[in-house]
């Protein structure tokens, strides 16, 4: 169990030059280095074409690559202030695709802008971490340490997931509760109420499958048998792991993975992108992906440990563990380790608002560093 204390840094306004000087170059060339893998894939998984997908997510990560910068230069007290101001346009907005939200692949998950379908879920990552910080940085321990004192926070976690599982979507409401209690763990609510909590979710485990819609029941039991039905739900994963084992140590090599160009593996360009790489790029590709990860997220936990604010130190960890769940989710998915929750790998697959809240997230942690010495006081 992690406590973080205020340190005693004099509060500092950096110049803009600082800021860009403070700036962690080897992060932002991990980032750099994931997405151009990504480019990479998406003009594979279109047969060697930069259209439809690879010239719109160099775009995307163009303009994501904008937001990130822009994000690291502005004060950390700037996302204290407003935390709880995007946490409620967040809400808005996903209460407004309950409403007339655009329906997709059988989902109710965006609002048509017109130039681009907005995800609001994607938002709520970002806004319930925002919130989550804000709220324990200005609690005490004792609060925390009570029972009456988590309530609002809870509350403010279960509203927006429940939300969600409206859409329909299962794998982002799971990650909001699991970013929620990395925070929840950060500040020291103590062990024993996660235990409640993972005992009440076992016990009401029989009573939650009756309220599944039926393609998720079908998920669970094609993840515990996919040979159920090879030829309908059990087809994503079968053809995911026979492409996985015939990339071998070195992959068939680029454009000519043999399942992705011949459509024998489905949603290659999104949700099952890894499992392309790792047929064209075998073992050794599908490694050097795990470690550019594994090396963002080490960046970014080091970041909030670094950070001389509390409020700084819940952001990172928050964000940092909402990166970490997009890609050990994704990767476990593909691998048939979990059921299929249609959560993509981060500037891999290919996405419009995923990949520019993602980006946020990074501006949002690679400001936590930059303005690891200013000391926020309580509210």
């Amino acid at each position: 169990m992690y406590k973080f204390y205020e340190t005693g840094f004099k509060s500092q306004n950096l110049s803009l030059k600082e800021k860009f000087q403070n700036l962690s170059f080897a992060y932002i060339l991990f980032i750099m280095l994931l997405a151009a893998v990504g480019v990479t894939m998406l003009y594979s998984a279109a047969n060697g074409s930069w259209k439809p997908w690879a010239l719109n997510q160099l775009v995307r990560f163009g303009l994501g690559f904008g937001v990130m910068i822009t994000l690291a230069m502005i004060n950390v007290r700037v996302f204290l202030r407003y935390a709880y101001v995007f946490y409620f346009i967040a809400l808005i907005l996903l209460i407004i695709v309950e409403v007339t939200g655009h329906i997709g692949m059988g989902a109710q998950r965006w609002i048509n802008l017109g130039f681009i379908k907005l995800q609001p879920s994607e938002l709520m990552k970002i806004a319930l971490v925002l919130a989550l910080a804000r709220y324990f940085h200005a609690s005490s321990l004792q609060s925390i340490e009570s029972t009456r004192g988590i309530i609002i926070p809870v509350l403010m976690v279960l509203f927006p997931a429940f939300l969600v599982m409206t859409q329909p979507d299962l794998g982002t409401a799971l990650m909001l509760l699991f970013s929620a209690g990395a925070i929840f763990f950060a500040v020291g609510v103590q062990l024993w109420k996660f235990g409640v909590v993972l005992l009440g979710a076992i016990i009401t485990m029989p009573i939650a499958w009756h309220f599944l819609h039926d393609y998720q029941q079908n998920r669970v039991l094609t993840f515990l048998n996919p040979e159920r039905d090879p030829l309908g739900a059990g087809y994503h994963i079968i053809q995911s792991k026979i492409a996985l084992g015939s990339g071998g140590v070195f992959g068939k090599g680029f454009l000519k993975g043999t399942q992705s160009h011949l459509n024998f593996l489905p949603e290659k360009h999104t949700d099952f992108i890894f499992t392309m790489l790792s047929e064209e790029f075998g073992l050794i590709g599908a490694v050097a992906i795990v470690i550019l990860n594994f090396l963002i997220i080490a960046y970014s936990f080091m970041f909030a440990l670094r950070s001389s604010s509390y409020f700084g130190k819940l952001l990172a960890i928050g964000l940092a563990t909402n990166y970490f769940l997009y890609v050990s989710i994704n990767m476990a998915m593909v691998l048939g380790l979990i059921p299929v929750v249609g959560i993509p790998l981060p500037l891999i697959s290919y996405g419009g608002t995923v990949i520019l809240s993602v980006m946020a997230g990074f501006g949002i942690i690679l400001s936590v560093n930059i303005n690891r010495n200013i000391n926020i006081g309580k509210d």
